[in-house]
């Protein structure tokens, strides 16, 4: 059995597809052999037991280049993979509390917190809470308080805290990023 590898959105013409009486055609390495038919470039293409892709079609003439299919899709492919690298935005990083943490274990996470925001990165602020501690939710909305205190106009609010299970979620980011749909801090009263 085969694994399914991923796959991207293939939009080339390749050997009989392609609809152009003359081509600029590339060699495999990248040298520029010239412009020829398409029946002289498919000719090529056979002898040299490759494929003849059709890279750039609105170009005068249309481009093609010798090459197997499977390097070719494979090298496109990378590129595809590089890009989404590069376009990736600052993280959400998350930092975890629980309702009654203690002030050394607060002192920690918030120095943890500068330096993401230094970064640029946002904020996912979670406070986890056992069973028994559901009963004192207002405890984790102090908590959010007290960090939202020490940051006061260095952060905004991206969303407002609101339970997830057993965690009540905050999402926050600095202030350099004015993102539309945020909000400036203020006190969070907790939800009646």
């Amino acid at each position: 059995m085969h694994k399914k590898l991923k796959t991207f959105n293939f939009n080339y013409r390749i050997n009989n597809q392609i609809r152009s009486s003359e081509l600029r055609v590339i060699a495999a390495d990248g040298k520029q052999i010239g412009v020829m038919s398409l029946s002289d470039a498919l000719n090529k293409a056979h002898d040299e037991e490759l494929d003849l892709i059709e890279i750039a079609p609105m170009a005068k003439p249309p481009v093609a280049k010798l090459m197997e299919l499977g390097k070719f899709k494979y090298e496109e492919e990378k590129k595809l993979q590089k890009e989404k690298r590069k376009a990736k935005q600052g993280d959400i990083k998350e930092i975890r509390f629980s309702p009654f943490i203690a002030q050394h274990d607060f002192d920690t996470r918030i120095e943890r917190i500068k330096e993401f925001l230094a970064e640029n990165n946002k904020i996912r602020l979670v406070v986890n809470f056992t069973y028994r501690q559901l009963g004192s939710k207002q405890f984790g909305y102090e908590v959010l308080n007290r960090v939202l205190d020490n940051f006061k106009d260095q952060v905004v609010t991206d969303m407002e805290p609101k339970f997830l299970g057993k965690n009540l979620v905050m999402v926050i980011s600095p202030t350099k990023k004015k993102l539309s749909t945020a909000t400036p801090t203020e006190k969070i009263k907790p939800a009646q």
